[in-house]
């Protein structure tokens, strides 16, 4: 096709659905202001940039900031740290909103069903402030509820919060119930665009609730589930800097310590620009080949996938 014509079409085509690009523009000019344009930012990394000198007039470094942090003796803890908490969480958290929808579904009572929902949602509401401090009121170590009840049985008290090897599993389990009720939302409203006619023909056949679930349900919103499973992979490197900064202290540091603390103690208390860029930009570039390679096996499988 001539670039003439592409062009004719193109203008054509935007006279056409002018209100719908119109509508559009404001989320355009949103992600073009605070997103793309930000980008430029990265180049810090190959940097040794000095405020006072500038963005273009600072000294270039080079890669001497990623040899930096990947022999740095952090670096295989963070990592460790990183990779443990995403696995958990990807292993225990992904799969509860996709069996929380799934239960939803077959609730039959209207009034029942809202209010479930309506309870389950709630705390994805909730603050991470607010969430670590009910974690502290329940599991605190002298004056934590759990731990009186335990006194109160004659039974010892357990070190919740400064114990090293329940941390990762902690902050799992604070995610869970914190978004586990709200990530049912998107799974809920694939469920509702099943066709009604395969339910019937499913039963006609003699196939029971469960069975209706697993034959069913579950291949209807297969497309759903990979492309948010593609897109919770792309995000392995990222942990969530509030709950983790909140949660850490001295006796679980080892095993508290990721990469979104890292960059904000080197970059923001150390003053380090040029080097917690780096690591930040290390950061997407391994999530960048994750949902390439997620969304690559997807398609070999059958599915979507993302694009």
């Amino acid at each position: 096709m001539q670039p003439g014509v592409m062009k004719q079409m193109v203008w054509k085509m935007l006279v056409r659905d002018k209100q719908l690009y119109l509508l559009a523009l404001p989320a355009i000019i949103y992600f073009l202001l605070f997103k793309y344009w930000p980008m430029w930012g990265v180049l810090i990394a190959f940097q040794d940039y000095s405020p006072f000198q500038g963005f273009w007039n600072s000294d270039w470094a080079g890669v001497k900031h990623f040899q930096r942090f990947f022999t740095h003796n952090d670096f295989w803890k963070l990592m460790r740290n990183t990779l443990a908490i995403n696995i958990l969480s990807l292993t225990l958290f992904f799969p509860l909103p996709i069996f929380l929808s799934l239960l939803l579904n077959e609730l039959r009572v209207p009034w029942f069903k809202k209010t479930v929902q309506s309870i389950i949602y709630l705390p994805h509401f909730l603050s991470w402030v607010i969430i670590v401090g009910i974690s502290f009121l329940m599991l605190g170590y002298s004056e934590g509820f759990v731990n009186n009840m335990l006194a109160a049985f004659g039974m010892e008290r357990i070190e919740f919060l400064t114990d090293p090897n329940k941390f990762w599993l902690l902050l799992t389990l604070q995610v869970i119930w914190k978004e586990a009720g709200w990530g049912t939302v998107i799974f809920l409203a694939a469920i509702a665009a099943v066709d009604p006619q395969l339910y019937e023909a499913s039963r006609m056949d003699g196939a029971g609730r469960l069975r209706q679930m697993w034959h069913v349900t579950l291949p209807a919103i297969r497309n759903v589930i990979v492309i948010l499973l593609i897109l919770r992979i792309g995000h392995m490197m990222d942990v969530g800097f509030e709950q983790v900064y909140l949660m850490m202290n001295g006796a679980v540091a080892q095993v508290a310590d990721v990469f979104d603390t890292y960059v904000y103690r080197s970059g923001i208390q150390q003053g380090q620009f040029s080097y917690s860029t780096a690591v930040g930009l290390f950061k997407s570039v391994v999530g960048l080949v994750l949902v390439v390679g997620a969304n690559y096996l997807a398609k070999r499988l059958g599915d979507d996938g993302v694009y």
